[in-house]
């Protein structure tokens, strides 16, 4: 038996038991049984009998519903005692990522293009809802640099954090300028260690993530010299395999908590931004500055729209040595993506 296929123990003997699971099983409400599409919405969250225990979700500054959902305490309310609910900070795509293949989480949050990577290198998780549309990568410089433009990079160091949409975004960049990928020296650090670098002016220039881009330029005057926002790959909420298969309930109850932040926030800008400034460390200037650049009002099912955005990043991958060959993108773009849990998302089942 699996850990995600643990059911809350009744406390009535073995016999008793026996006749609960048989009984589960014909409501279709055991763990790992058919389909999300087979499981009935909850009606009553004090009367729902969950498929497991525990709950594994990160949360990240670059995810703001996450933050809403883990300030509310929704999830936590929902399962009224009987799940434990356990918050893992995701400090990056490739951070979620890994801890989605270890494990350690069953729901991370990544940027489309750190999905579409992993699936396509054989990790086993699906898209389930696409939290948001962000500009949260760009190119930028510190306040004296000369650099003005990214065809200006080659010969010079640039810090980026490999597995991410920031570092993707480089690479689009790159390849739009006319820059080939082997002219800059791209040194590998994590988000936070390369506004560090870019700062102290140990590198030349840093392929950047919101908050810490919008904090830089902030406080230490860094310049965005490039933007665009088409290189950005949608936020995407991802879950492994065996948690769907397990526990299609729980996944259905983190899209319904996502898409009560989805209204929440765009109701409470003032206080979405204070969370944000909160979970983040910065000023509460700077968290709205970022909100401003980040789109929460979409559809939240994962589709065609972004299917076409990861079609131009895919070769690109394989160009760069970090997919084998674009056979393995086009099985990960065909299987990737499971729209079931967004279309069915009620919000108000958590009221």
């Amino acid at each position: 038996m699996t850990r995600r296929s643990r059911l809350r123990r009744s406390g009535v003997a073995s016999a008793v038991a026996g006749l609960a699971a048989s009984a589960l099983l014909l409501t279709g409400c055991a763990a790992g049984e058919g389909s999300a599409l087979n499981e009935p919405e909850p009606t009553d969250a004090a009367e729902q009998r969950w498929s497991a225990d525990t709950l594994d979700i990160d949360f990240a500054t670059y995810n703001p519903l996450s933050l809403v959902i883990k300030d509310q305490g929704w999830l936590e309310t929902a399962t009224t005692g009987d799940v434990t609910v356990n918050w893992i900070q995701s400090a990056g795509s490739n951070k979620a990522n890994e801890a989605l293949r270890a494990g350690a989480v069953d729901v991370g949050s990544t940027a489309g293009s750190a999905a579409l990577l992993a699936r396509s290198n054989g990790s086993p998780i699906k898209t389930i809802d696409i939290y948001s549309q962000p500009e949260w990568s760009a190119i930028v410089v510190g306040a004296d640099s000369p650099i003005t433009d990214v065809t200006e990079l080659a010969g010079k160091s640039v810090a980026a954090t490999k597995g991410t949409d920031p570092y993707f975004f480089l690479l689009q960049s790159l390849e739009e300028a006319g820059v080939p990928l082997a002219d800059v020296d791209v040194q590998n650090l994590q988000h936070a260690d390369g506004k560090t670098a870019l700062e102290n002016g140990s590198v030349d220039a840093w392929s950047g993530l919101d908050p810490l881009m919008a904090t830089s330029e902030a406080t230490a005057g860094s310049k965005l010299i490039y933007r665009n926002v088409d290189f950005n790959t949608y936020g995407f909420l991802n879950a492994t395999e065996e948690f769907l298969d397990e526990s299609p309930d729980l996944a259905q109850l983190v899209v319904n908590a996502y898409e009560k932040a989805r209204a929440w926030a765009q109701e409470n800008p003032e206080e979405t931004a204070q969370i944000l400034a909160d979970a983040s460390g910065i000023d509460l200037a700077i968290a709205t500055a970022v909100l401003d650049r980040t789109t929460l009002d979409l559809d939240p099912a994962p589709g065609e729209t972004q299917r076409e955005v990861l079609e131009v990043v895919g070769p690109i991958f394989v160009e760069s040595g970090d997919v084998s060959d674009q056979d393995a993108i086009d099985t990960a773009l065909d299987s990737l993506f499971d729209p079931s849990f967004a279309d069915r998302s009620n919000p108000d089942a958590l009221d």
